[in-house]
């Protein structure tokens, strides 16, 4: 890898690793549905002019339809339910539990038609990454840091991440990736204003929930999706994908150091095999060579 292929993984590992944080701060203050409105908007002011300059997004919209599927799976429902669920757990679970992505993606394959997806391998490698996630949330739940219910809210979360890279890659493969994006953050934030109208908090946020917004937005959407772009063509699809294995760690490296949240041996030896089953339930899949990147995250 490059040096500069180098400096840009290291900042996607550490901008899309931060999004809980923030999420976390902000939603102490604003509902799940004002967070996902704010950093969508955001977001959208500073992609889709990006994305009609470069022509992408009027090929994106002629394929609504696929556009619409892969915007309500990847975005619209997951991140109101990592939103909702973060106002109960601490930032670092959900960073950690959001990891499990590619195990729902093995599953995703078989129900798809994939017989392959579950051989040997992936089917030890979803075991120990069963394994893991119990061993995380059995911990943590046991102590009182969390709720049954945003448990399973991250685990709709990670099975909506899982399944939406299906319908890019089936329908939207000659698509422009930032057409993609842009026209699904535009496409959320329309949806989910009038809906944060109406439950806006009655007073004004503090200076730093306001601040939390921002970065969401501006820094781990916006300015992030430039920065995986310039990635993908400086390293390629596949190894730029390989950040996701890092986001987690940064996740709770950052709810220890601002938040103080707990981290113990048990939380570190599930995030381990959380990350092995991970390897295991991926081997053998095809990468096929320009396949399209499609990542919109936390």
């Amino acid at each position: 890898m490059s040096r500069r292929g180098i400096l840009l993984f290291s900042a996607m590992s550490l901008i899309w690793g931060m999004p809980y944080l923030f999420i976390k701060i902000a939603v102490k203050e604003l509902s799940p549905a004002v967070v996902v409105a704010g950093r969508t908007s955001l977001a959208a002011l500073v992609l889709v002019p990006l994305a009609v300059r470069a022509g992408a997004l009027r090929p994106a919209l002629a394929r609504w339809r696929p556009l619409l599927a892969f915007t309500v799976i990847e975005l619209a429902i997951p991140w109101v339910l990592l939103t909702d669920a973060e106002r109960r757990i601490p930032s670092g679970l959900s960073g950690l539990l959001v990891a499990t992505v590619p195990l729902a993606g093995t599953v995703v394959a078989f129900a798809l038609g994939d017989r392959g997806a579950l051989a040997p391998a992936r089917i030890a490698g979803l075991a120990v990454g069963m394994a893991g996630v119990a061993c995380i949330v059995g911990f943590d739940l046991a102590g009182g840091s969390g709720t049954l219910r945003s448990v399973i809210e991250i685990m709709g979360v990670a099975i909506g991440y899982a399944v939406a890279p299906f319908i890019a890659d089936r329908h939207l493969r000659d698509v422009p990736t930032l057409g993609v994006v842009a026209a699904s953050l535009a496409g959320v934030a329309i949806f989910y204003i009038p809906i944060a109208i109406a439950v806006r908090p009655d007073h004004l946020p503090s200076g730093k929930a306001v601040a939390a917004m921002v970065a969401l937005a501006s820094i781990c959407t916006g300015v992030a999706f430039m920065i995986f772009f310039a990635l993908i063509a400086e390293i390629g699809p596949t190894k730029a994908t390989l950040i996701t294995f890092i986001n987690p760690a940064v996740a709770v490296l950052l709810g220890v150091a601002v938040r103080g949240e707990a981290f113990t041996l048990t939380t570190a030896a599930g995030f381990v095999l959380v990350l092995i089953g991970c390897r295991l339930a991926t081997s053998g899949l095809p990468r096929r060579r320009g396949a399209p990147v499609v990542v919109v995250r936390a």
